[in-house]
């Protein structure tokens, strides 16, 4: 039975999300229907489809009580809009649905695991959230929330640990047969931590385990984690806050660490061995995964940052969007992330240029837009290193936005200053990629309101959103000293996606 306050969402994002001009979004990347977006929750295959929640404010462009969104799609590209899912209307979730998984049962229904958040006076007269773990059953459109929630509590967590950070589930059956879920936690120490619980098809959990903790070296509360196996490793993913910057790898704030490593689930449990960010670019956080049916790992993040939320066109009717999904993969203890596939069925206009001499700023024929899959390979020419190499993309006489490499010292740097976001904020962020003798390989993907970057092969990946106007669609090469360049373009055509459900 759909509740009053889930009924105002639905009645609402159908009254005036369909005014909102697909000029306005995205051509490709998922948005909310309207008002505002965060974290993706519930990434997951369900009846042979995609489906994609995430937590939603349909009434405004900012934060408020959370609900879920929901969307779904085919081939990861296209998204088709479902009305929402869940909103914040029971005692034990009045302040906020906020984040979590889904999975399918047995039974074919469809499992979405939250957490409810209570918001009371403690003993010093403060606001104080509670945090519950809690689940909804339903058929891929409709969800009822379980009589009993929450299925997990304070009575649930092992010593020490929080009931004020105690969240974001995320749900799977392994090959066991059994059920899992993941949740970030808060320790004694005051720092993160992701624990792993047993049997929550049933509407209980069993804690299993304590998986890894920061100790207070990787940030405070690990948020939104996820867990699962990968070429040969075990992989956990979460979101810490207040990090530490640490050289060019881990900027201040809010971050996304990958923890890789081997896993004794009869014995010492998760052995961590290699730590690496994420996405080193500007806006990336909470991402989530799905094993796909031809079994690849599919990522997905709110593509946005915590600190730069009011930096945001004025009069937008939509706020926050996901990164392109992403096909994962680990090699020599790295995690690699490449667009997915299925990009490639919307490609057209192909343009290419190959061993093009680059000295000083050059324009190609027939290179140029803001819907792009653009690949550039550089290698040095000549007796001597070049300086810098430099793309611009999204770029008019007024705004553009850059990437530049540096191989004397094997950086990448993005630089968004000049992309079109109203407030001076962080615009700039550089990280190391694996020196290659001065050459490398970039895949840039622009939609209408980001760039992501894809650096030798999917070793490293950086993302920003940007609001320059449409009408910059210039793209131009530049080198310091003498490089080839080679320059494979396509545009990318849409029709028909974001449907209204």
């Amino acid at each position: 039975m759909t509740s009053e306050l889930l009924q105002k969402a639905r009645d609402f994002e159908a009254q005036y999300g369909p005014h909102i001009p697909d000029r306005e979004r995205p051509a490709f990347h998922a948005t909310p229907t309207i008002g505002w977006m965060n974290d993706p929750n519930g990434f997951s295959m369900y009846k042979g489809e995609c489906h994609l929640f995430y937590q939603y404010h349909p009434y405004s462009n900012e934060w408020g009580p959370m609900h879920w969104g929901h969307l779904k799609t085919k081939d990861f590209i296209t998204w088709e809009r479902l009305p929402a899912a869940l909103a914040p209307d029971r005692d034990y979730d009045a302040a906020g649905c906020f984040s979590g998984g889904a999975v399918e049962l047995p039974d074919g229904r469809q499992l979405l695991m939250y957490t409810g958040v209570q918001r009371s006076h403690n003993a010093e007269g403060f606001l104080q959230d509670v945090q519950t773990q809690c689940v909804a059953i339903g058929d891929g459109v409709n969800y009822e929330k379980w009589g009993e929630n929450p299925i997990l509590d304070e009575r649930d967590l092992p010593e020490g640990g929080s009931t004020v950070d105690f969240r974001d589930p995320k749900v799977w059956q392994d090959t066991d047969g059994n059920f899992y879920a993941v949740i970030g936690n808060r320790t004694e120490d005051g720092s993160g931590a992701i624990l792993l619980y047993r049997g929550v098809e049933n509407f209980r959990g069993e804690f299993v385990r304590t998986l890894d903790r920061s100790y207070n070296q990787y940030g405070k509360m690990w948020e939104c984690p996820d867990f699962f196996p990968l070429d040969g490793k075990q992989v956990l993913l979460t979101s810490p806050q207040e990090m530490n910057p640490v050289g060019l790898e881990f900027h201040a704030g809010n971050g996304a660490v990958c923890l890789i490593g081997d896993y004794e689930p009869e014995g010492k449990g998760f052995l961590r061995q290699y730590v690496q960010s994420i996405d080193y670019g500007l806006d990336f956080y909470a991402p989530q995964t799905l094993l796909a049916p031809d079994g690849r790992r599919i990522m997905v993040a709110w593509m946005q940052n915590w600190g730069t939320v009011g930096a945001k066109p004025y009069h937008c009717r939509w706020f926050g969007q996901m990164t392109l999904p992403r096909e994962l993969s680990v090699k020599d203890g790295r995690l690699y992330q490449n667009p997915v596939r299925e990009l490639e069925n919307y490609r057209s206009g192909c343009v290419m240029h190959r061993s093009i001499p680059v000295c000083g700023e050059v324009n190609l024929p027939g290179v140029q837009g803001r819907v792009l899959d653009l690949r550039i390979k550089v290698r040095p020419t000549g007796g001597e290193m070049y300086r810098w190499f430099r793309i611009r993309v999204a770029k008019d006489g007024e705004h553009e936005t850059i990437i530049r490499y540096r191989p004397s010292n094997g950086t990448v740097k993005i630089d968004r200053t000049r992309s079109g976001l109203p407030h001076d904020i962080v615009h700039t962020r550089s990280f190391l990629v694996r020196p290659r003798n001065g050459e490398i390989d970039l895949r840039i993907i622009l939609d209408r309101f980001s760039v992501e970057v894809f650096v030798n092969g999917g070793e490293q990946a950086a993302s920003a959103v940007i609001y320059t106007r449409q009408e910059a669609d210039a793209v131009t090469f530049e080198a310091g000293g003498s490089v080839l360049m080679d320059v494979e373009k396509y545009d990318l055509a849409f029709g028909g996606q974001e449907r209204e459900g």
